[in-house]
């Protein structure tokens, strides 16, 4: 996720914190100390209930991390990589650079979650009935801690598509299905469903003047809606592109230039001349980088003469891709690291590129001749 920043890394995974849970972070202080505090725990003092309330704040996004960690940790024991956890407005999001292998372990990797906050908060629950005086601000502390940890365990079981209990309908739908394509066109389906509710309950709160807490809500129910349809999309490319290697996408034996060619003849020879958005660079038959469109935009027109491709490339190491590889993992490692395309490489030869292009082309291509999701290999 973009815009975040290190926190540090837990058995390899990187821990970001997204600039929105810094606003998440001082509502939730805020609302804490000037709002349900006060009202369940009269009589403190204005400190005493912000000290509370940043720590309840904390704690609670420490729960969320802990929750999102079993998620890696299950992950990691079934042979997935997991390339890191982001902390964000909404809560946490949990980065499995590849899809399970098969419905149990969807199931397990996904009921984690939810099963880990209900944990939490009976926890939390036993340690607030060891606190002699009930109401004191540590007992506050815990007794807010258990509550909304169980309310995070029972939103996140909720089956809507990308929640926790969205990929639990999905591995069930997955396993009795057999067709992780359809369980999780379903389980998408479902979770726009439940987004709409929110968006209409948000809707309805505020026409009863609860301005800011049917806002939220709504705000929610768009979250909910806007992500099951990414995936519900993502699905349909991943299915189009079952069976197919990148060998069968990629473009051929690219034309590649030298280092020491101008900017100016990259532009009007290969960019504009023939179409080009990306071309190895080669210096005595060996790849030295690689230069894009990008690369070029960033240079000013004026600059274009007096300067040669080799300053402007992209350098070493660059994204590759083997042409055997399945092109529904090309097409993911194109997302993940946002880049628009990939050297395909064999025996450390470059054999092709791959571009988003050329996969949308393929696609394309095969809702032309009416062909369906099943692709086959050659």
């Amino acid at each position: 996720m973009e815009s975040s920043f290190t926190l540090g890394r837990v058995r390899g995974i990187k821990i970001g914190v997204h600039y929105t849970w810094l606003l998440a972070f001082v509502l939730i202080s805020w609302s804490l100390a000037s709002g349900y505090f006060p009202r369940q725990y009269p009589g403190w003092g204005g400190g005493l209930y912000w000290t509370v309330g940043v720590a309840a704040a904390l704690m609670l996004f420490a729960s969320v991390l802990a929750h999102e960690l079993c998620h890696a940790f299950v992950a990691l024991s079934r042979g997935l990589q997991v390339r890191d956890i982001t902390l964000f407005i909404f809560g946490g999001v949990t980065n499995i650079t590849s899809e399970s292998e098969n419905a149990r372990d969807e199931f397990l990797i996904a009921v984690v979650g939810p099963l880990s906050s209900l944990a939490l908060a009976g926890a939390f629950w036993l340690a607030a009935q060891t606190v002699p005086n009930d109401r004191s601000p540590l007992d506050a502390s815990l007794s807010y801690l258990a509550l909304v940890n169980f309310s995070l365990g029972v939103f996140n079981i909720l089956p809507g598509f990308p929640l926790d209990g969205g990929r639990v309908l999905r591995a069930v739908l997955w396993g009795t299905l057999g067709s992780i394509g359809r369980a999780t066109r379903i389980a998408a389906l479902v979770g726009q469903g439940l987004a709409l509710l929110f968006i209409a309950y948000g809707f309805v709160q505020i026409l009863e003047g609860d301005f800011f807490g049917g806002l939220w809500i709504g705000f929610i129910g768009w979250f909910l809606n806007n992500a099951a349809d990414a995936t519900r999309r993502q699905s349909r490319l991943q299915e189009g592109f079952r069976g197919v290697k990148v060998s069968q996408v990629m473009q051929a034996e690219p034309l590649s230039v030298s280092p020491g060619l101008p900017v100016r003849v990259l532009v009007d020879d290969h960019i504009l001349g023939r179409g080009a958005r990306a071309l190895p660079v080669a210096l005595d038959g060996r790849i030295v980088g690689l230069v894009s469109l990008t690369d070029v935009k960033r240079l000013p027109t004026a600059e274009w003469d007096r300067n040669a491709v080799g300053a402007i490339m992209t350098r070493p190491p660059l994204k590759t891709v083997s042409p055997r590889e399945e092109a529904s993992r090309a097409l993911q490692l194109l997302i993940d690291q946002d880049v628009n395309q990939l050297l395909v490489v064999e025996d450390g030869a470059i054999v092709g590129m791959l571009s988003r292009g050329d996969m949308m082309r393929f696609l394309q291509r095969r809702e032309e001749l009416g062909l369906d999701g099943d692709a086959r290999r050659r």
